[in-house]
């Protein structure tokens, strides 16, 4: 599960973020991406600042690591950067132009030095992975910036480390062999209309293996949906990573089928890392409310029990072998 996204700071040490994580814990999960961010001005700021107001403080993220470590879950530390002027972060960058080139390298001399601080504390808090940047679509054509951010990062990382590409774009990046494990929000469109039923989901997810299959035959590394996930409401399949449509009407049967067929389909590829679920809120509703809730959490829906039940079966996929 991915846990902690747009929380303020001083969230994760309230009793709501322990009772949470707990509750995660029930589903039978075995990891969380503990997701943060801070913004940069807009998508053609050089500088990424530390605001104090919001950002996540190094207190709260340890907090969060030892009340999950506590539980048995391991962690991924996915520090995020989001641009305050609301634009998707995958439009972060520059022209492709020669007088372009020092703006491209002071972004990424902010943007090392902000990775560089979480890979340290994730080095200090035993975290069994980092990940080092989520749907940076503008940047990843820059492969020998990524590749100096990398060497870097493993100075002072021991771990796996792992890059959130999004869905549609993970064949473009050159630069995949540097890192353990290929991450991807696999936000795919799998239904063809509202309320599309579970064989025609599995049916799009097909050519979706197919296409991770090989990807990882190209890389040889472990494919991993670093976030997937789909709301509780109806056309959502349709377009899985919506989050504007709120007046969409309930519909965890969509969810539900979004969730089983996704499983059905690559549980038992030998290649296939896992999934970190899109996700699970640092303070939850009440259970009773879960029948109006059209968010993407699954706490007290048909999709919460999926996952247990497919988390309780014996673990066809291997454990990552640490790097």
């Amino acid at each position: 599960m991915t846990y902690g996204w747009n929380s303020k700071r001083g969230a994760y040490r309230q009793p709501y973020a322990v009772d949470s994580l707990r509750k995660l814990r029930e589903t039978g999960s075995e990891w969380i991406a503990l997701s943060f961010y801070t913004h940069q001005a807009n998508t053609h700021a050089t500088e990424i600042p530390f605001d104090y107001g919001y950002t996540m403080t190094d207190r709260d993220i340890e907090f969060a690591v030892k009340e999950a470590k506590a539980l048995g879950l391991k962690v991924c530390l996915k520090p995020v950067v989001n641009s305050a002027d609301g634009i998707w972060r995958a439009h972060i960058g520059f022209p492709e132009e020669a007088g372009a080139e020092p703006y491209w390298n002071a972004w990424f001399r902010s943007y090392t030095n902000f990775l560089s601080h979480y890979a340290e504390l994730a080095e200090e808090l035993q975290c069994e992975m980092f990940c080092i940047g989520c749907e940076m679509v503008k940047t990843e054509s820059k492969a020998e910036h990524w590749t100096a951010l990398i060497a870097d990062v493993r100075k002072l990382y021991g771990g796996p480390i792992v890059y959130n590409a999004n869905h549609g774009a993970e064949e473009r990046i050159q630069w995949l062999d540097r890192v353990d494990v290929i991450g991807t929000s696999a936000y795919y469109p799998v239904a063809n209309e509202p309320g599309d039923s579970e064989e025609a989901m599995i049916a799009n997810w097909l050519p979706v293996r197919e296409k991770m299959a090989k990807l990882h035959a190209r890389f040889n590394k472990p494919i991993l949906f670093m976030e997937i996930g789909c709301r509780s409401a109806l056309g959502c399949a349709t377009m899985p990573w919506d989050f504007t449509h709120t007046e969409l009407p309930f519909s965890e049967d969509e969810q539900a089928n979004f969730y089983r067929s996704v499983m059905k389909v690559f549980w038992d590829e030998p290649w296939f890392a896992g999934f970190f679920w899109w996700d699970w809120s640092v303070k939850l509703y009440e259970r009773e409310s879960a029948g109006s809730n059209v968010g993407f959490d699954i706490y007290g829906k048909k999709a919460e029990q999926i996952v247990k039940e497919w988390y309780a079966k014996p673990k066809a996929m291997k454990e990552l072998k640490e790097a």
